[in-house]
């Protein structure tokens, strides 16, 4: 199949119920006039009179992939246990998947993808395409994200991608201890307020090098980096600037992790507050600071989160 040709896809299922049938149509509509696959289904192609077992013999053969949608009619009609006249084409298609199965496991394991609607559940797939053993696929809604899973398998991309491997490093990671860096200047961030600045403050008569600044009306301002989990610990200092115009002002600062905020900090003048998080597993880290009151020239905030360090 040619990188620009869109993967062939048949969509074998049971005639449950008429709603089951028509969940079925609009799945493959969406699949296909939405999503852009080449899908194949039954109910499209009934205009005519023709051989139903040779044309599911071309697709069952021929597709990219074949999708079994999951149904109590269809697991009974596939494992042999309804009687001979009964969904005679869903026994048929069945038995063909069963067969390709047998005759190349590792392959049709691939092809095979088997998908549960809301209304079903993962007891009506069939056993031998292994529910429990294997990747299935629920259906939640026919959305692109519904169907992310399943186009993950079709595509070959995996949602997330498998970074590059860095430089193995053997037993130094444990022996140097954990890693420290600035959030300042170390890590990028993901997002920010505008106003916000990387350089030195003087909080209490105190030099931080490596500092977040705001001196600027930001109704409320923060910093937001990604952590993946690969750091245990925050430290800094909030507070309010030595250099700072207006001396009463109150800065409110705030950490959140993974969007869960902890409790404010206030601080004053010669009055900072010592930061000290446990941020073991946490994906995203927030800091927010802001001065309440006017935006007048004279009542901006003068804070800095003081040498923020991760390790």
């Amino acid at each position: 199949m040619a990188d620009n040709e869109a993967p062939h896809v048949f969509v074998t299922y049971a005639h449950d119920s008429p709603e089951h049938k028509e969940r079925v149509r609009l799945f493959a509509d969406f699949l296909h006039s939405r999503i852009g696959l080449e899908v194949h289904l039954d109910q499209w192609d009934d205009g005519e009179r023709r051989d139903w077992s040779l044309w599911a013999l071309e697709h069952l053969d021929t597709a990219n992939f074949v999708v079994v949608v999951a149904s109590p009619e269809y697991k009974r009609r596939a494992e042999g246990t309804a009687a001979p006249d009964e969904g005679r084409g869903s026994q048929f298609e069945a038995a063909r998947i069963r067969d390709r199965l047998t005759r190349d496991l590792g392959r049709e394991i691939k092809r095979v993808l088997p998908v549960v609607f809301p209304q079903q559940s993962i007891e009506d797939i069939p056993n031998f395409l292994n529910p429990y053993s294997t990747t299935r696929y629920p259906i939640e809604a026919f959305t692109e994200e519904g169907v992310e899973d399943l186009l993950a398998a079709i595509t070959g991309r995996a949602r997330h991608q498998r970074p590059e491997r860095g430089p193995w490093r053997g037993g130094s990671v444990s022996a140097a201890g954990p890693r420290r860096c600035s959030l300042a200047t170390g890590v990028p961030w993901r997002a920010c307020s505008p106003q916000v600045r990387t350089e030195g403050a003087r909080i209490n008569d105190v030099h931080y090098t490596d500092s977040i600044v705001l001196r600027a009306a930001e109704r409320l301002a923060f910093v937001e980096v990604d952590l993946g989990m690969a750091y245990r610990r925050l430290t800094a200092v909030a507070g309010v600037l030595d250099d700072a115009v207006e001396p009463f002002q109150v800065g409110h600062f705030r950490v959140l992790l993974d969007g869960r905020p902890s409790p404010e900090i206030k601080v004053a003048l010669g009055k900072p507050a010592t930061i000290d998080v446990d941020v073991t597993g946490v994906l995203t880290l927030r800091l927010e600071f802001h001065r309440q009151g006017t935006t007048d020239a004279k009542w901006l905030p003068e804070l800095a989160w003081g040498d923020p360090t991760l390790e």
